[in-house]
């Protein structure tokens, strides 16, 4: 039996090939001031990096990190405007990047405050794109 274990093979511009069951699938990386933001399997992540004294740099919290792209993105679709009722999952927006759509859904119930992009605009990981009340 072999001791070799699979491994994530870089692609090129923030993409990885990542083994899984037999097979691989595709994940993407981009570095922000914040950290790292990882998008696999529909799901973005934010790897923190730690300061000097090891300690996690301050970072949004989950609703503000909801709020924006997890990597460079170009705005699709728009859906909702200012003064506008949400609920908790609903879609406020979409964007693609790498020839892959993400929604970007309410993280909670609220009203939008203010939309910060518009369609066709290319925004970046850590800039709120909708602000919800």
């Amino acid at each position: 039996m072999s001791d070799a274990r699979p491994t994530v093979a870089a692609l090129g511009q923030g993409a990885f090939r990542v083994p899984r069951d037999g097979g691989s699938t595709l994940a993407w990386a981009v570095t922000a001031p914040e950290g790292t933001w990882v998008w696999l399997d529909g799901c973005a992540y934010l790897v923190a990096e730690a300061d000097s004294s090891g300690a996690p740099r301050p970072r949004p919290d989950d609703d503000e990190r909801a709020l924006m792209a997890p990597m460079p993105a170009t705005v699709r679709t728009i859906a909702v405007e200012a003064g506008q009722a949400v609920k908790a999952g609903d879609v406020l927006l979409r964007l693609e990047a790498m020839k892959m759509e993400m929604p970007v859904a309410a993280p909670r119930d609220g009203v939008v405050r203010q939309v910060n992009c518009r369609v066709g605009e290319l925004v970046q990981p850590g800039v709120r794109l909708v602000d919800i009340g």
